[in-house]
């Protein structure tokens, strides 16, 4: 708790810190105290698109995260959302399929992918790394072709009002996707820390070998981590699909992965695996997401935007390796 609870706090400064750089701004162009416009963090445009950043992205790192926690990675899950992203408007405008059976295939087939992701690494032994860049290529490849590189689109968007309503609308104000992901976050949190399941997945984390021994089915939890991503990687690629309303496979969902990885880091997820909390991954997914207000404000380069992500990971792992190290340093002591 006192990792999200610190996290929580670097939150809350970097919010803080986000309006007073705009506020400075407004000094500075010469407007008066008693003129100051409200932020433009605070505004509600901004905030409306925040929240629905928050929601796209916290939904599928909350999948990855639970990917860590075993000890693994997937690092095919921008290409992923490539994929549902093209077969999304595919089947709804030139399938013809009903939206149900068009969600069900975009669910699926991620699913089914995360599922053959944890058979090579569980039963070929393959590592996780291999088996998921190998994903990020074949899956991008797929989606190109499929959509022979042509940015696809939802058209008159008829026939589908429901799904579109579902994944892109609002409730009592508040966006679908950041509703969605208070929902899954609840469900995930009850899963990982108030079930036997998840009690099995940090087991995993934390020694795998032990675990087997202990009479965990380890097989099963790994390859179902990657299910789990799978499916909560399609529901946010439908969100995705109807925010942008269009769909480029040559770079939708383009190094998504190191956002997901990125928010689980600073949520306290141990990249050595058997650590972790939902709370936390949520906690990162906002962080980053201000993060990127903050460079925008700021006026730094969007070409910076990784540069940026890359030293947020880099700090996440150094602190944690810093901890493990304090940690393993008090049990020598005592």
């Amino acid at each position: 708790m006192k990792k999200e609870l610190g996290i929580f706090s670097l939150l809350v400064v970097l919010c803080l810190v986000v309006c007073g750089v705009d506020l400075g701004k407004q000094i500075h162009a010469g407007i008066s105290i008693s003129q100051l416009e409200l932020p433009r963090f605070l505004s509600q445009t901004n905030l409306t698109n925040t929240t629905n950043m928050i929601g796209i992205f916290g939904v599928f790192s909350i999948g990855l995260g639970l990917v860590i926690i075993t000890g693994g990675i997937d690092l095919s899950v921008g290409s992923m959302f490539a994929l549902c992203g093209v077969l999304l408007p595919m089947a709804l405008t030139k399938w013809g399929l009903a939206w149900p059976l068009a969600a069900l295939l975009v669910l699926g087939i991620p699913m089914i992918l995360g599922w053959g992701h944890g058979m090579l690494i569980t039963r070929m032994k393959m590592q996780p790394f291999i088996v998921t860049l190998c994903g990020l290529m074949i899956y991008r490849g797929a989606a190109r072709f499929i959509a022979n590189d042509s940015t696809l689109g939802f058209g008159e968007g008829k026939g589908f009002e429901t799904l579109r309503s579902i994944a892109s609308g609002k409730l009592l104000g508040v966006p679908m996707p950041f509703v969605m992901l208070v929902i899954v976050g609840l469900i995930m949190w009850v899963l990982l820390h108030r079930s036997v399941y998840g009690r099995y997945l940090l087991a995993v984390g934390r020694n795998e070998e032990a675990a087997r021994f202990s009479g965990i089915n380890t097989r099963r939890v790994i390859t179902g981590s990657y299910v789990i991503a799978g499916l909560l990687t399609g529901v946010s690629g439908i969100m995705l699909a109807f925010y942008t309303n269009s769909v480029s496979p040559s770079n939708y969902g383009n190094s998504y992965e190191l956002y997901a990885i990125a928010a689980a880091v600073l949520g306290g997820c141990s990249l050595r695996g058997g650590e972790g909390s939902i709370i936390g991954i949520v906690i990162g997914t906002a962080l980053l997401q201000v993060l990127q207000n903050l460079v925008n404000l700021l006026g730094i380069p969007s070409s910076l935007n990784f540069a940026v992500m890359g030293t947020v990971v880099l700090l996440g792992v150094m602190a944690d390796q810093m901890i493990q190290r304090r940690a393993a340093a008090r049990l020598n002591v005592n």
